[in-house]
């Protein structure tokens, strides 16, 4: 009978809202009971099945059934959703502030743009070029013959008889040269290899800058300014600086740069091996074989270049002793610039 059925769904919708307790469970109960295809509307389908005389009793039953499931569930939603809201929005100004962490450069990519900063105020340019290098880029074309002994100053990871990971950014100058005639005033940054044994001084991947200016009658000592310019800027105005002769085969003459240890002054150091003095950079005049291998006219043209090691400098300025700990990702170490 459909008055019995009416009681059944009544006492089974106040069961099923008694374990209601969150929103999913309440759309759940909805579905259940007042949705289109739920118990209460088949209840009212039926209805019409009904004889005359026992429409009008049943139909007050089921409006009633109706209005009372429709009210405790509207209020049972309510309640959740004042629940729900007052766990979002509730906030204990008695607790401390939270401390947002927010990163920061790395030391040695902020060493890196204060370098590149420096040179593009001089007049240079920033270009890079790719860390996979052919054999004649890398070694023939800056004046390394195949059996020079030159070669054995840097220990390579060759990919192929004529490919490799390359040992210095000073192929990135034969690139721009072949591309582009003089003047040429350029700086080149980038990841370099060399198969080395890992200590505190040396790696097996680290970072270089190198620059190149060529143009009419440039001068040793256009090279020498450029390079005390940068050191007084970079270091401080106060240190003292000597370029000593050195030997690089893509540059003639060559020398070192020194400066005065700006971590004793010059009195002698464990940093600079009690010397006084702190070796920053190579450089040079460009050789003229290397003119004559990007097709430059040598005796038109001149330059300079110098090249420095970004891990280098930032061990010199912030007076670490170890090259590890820029790729160790310690944070202990990593906060403190």
């Amino acid at each position: 009978m459909l008055d019995e059925r009416i009681k059944k769904i009544t006492a089974h919708f106040n069961q099923d809202i008694s374990a209601v307790k969150d929103t999913k469970q309440l759309e759940e109960l909805r579905l259940k009971f007042l949705s289109r295809n739920g118990l209460v509307s088949q209840l009212f389908d039926e209805l019409k099945n009904a004889s005359k005389e026992e429409k009008p009793v049943l139909g007050k039953l089921l409006n009633a059934l109706r209005n009372e499931v429709t009210e405790k569930f509207n209020l049972l939603k309510d309640h959740i959703d004042s629940l729900e809201k007052e766990s979002v929005e509730k906030i204990d100004l008695s607790l401390p502030g939270f401390e947002r962490t927010i990163g920061s450069k790395h030391l040695l990519i902020q060493t890196l743009n204060e370098i590149k900063s420096i040179f593009k105020g001089l007049g240079f340019s920033v270009i890079e070029g790719p860390e996979l290098e052919s054999d004649y880029n890398n070694f023939g074309a800056l004046n390394f013959p195949p059996d020079h002994p030159a070669r054995d100053m840097q220990d390579t990871f060759f990919i192929n008889s004529d490919f490799l990971l390359r040992t210095h950014t000073s192929p990135v100058q034969i690139r721009i040269m072949e591309k582009t005639k003089p003047p040429v005033r350029a700086i080149m940054p980038g990841r370099v290899y060399r198969n080395e044994a890992i200590s505190s001084r040396s790696y097996c991947v680290f970072h270089q800058v190198e620059g190149l200016y060529v143009d009419n009658d440039v001068t040793f000592a256009e090279l020498k300014g450029t390079l005390v310019a940068f050191a007084h800027q970079f270091y401080g105005e106060n240190l003292k600086y000597r370029f000593r002769p050195s030997f690089f085969p893509f540059t003639e003459p060559s020398a070192e740069m020194d400066i005065t240890c700006f971590l004793c002054h010059g009195k002698g150091c464990k940093v600079c091996k009690h010397s006084g003095w702190l070796e920053i950079l190579g450089c040079g005049m460009v050789d003229p074989n290397v003119f004559d291998n990007v097709n430059y006219d040598h005796e038109q043209y001149t330059g300079y270049a110098f090249g420095m090691g970004i891990e280098r400098t930032a061990l010199l300025k912030y007076g670490i002793d170890d090259i590890r700990v820029f790729f160790d990702n310690d944070f202990r170490f990593l906060k403190q610039f």
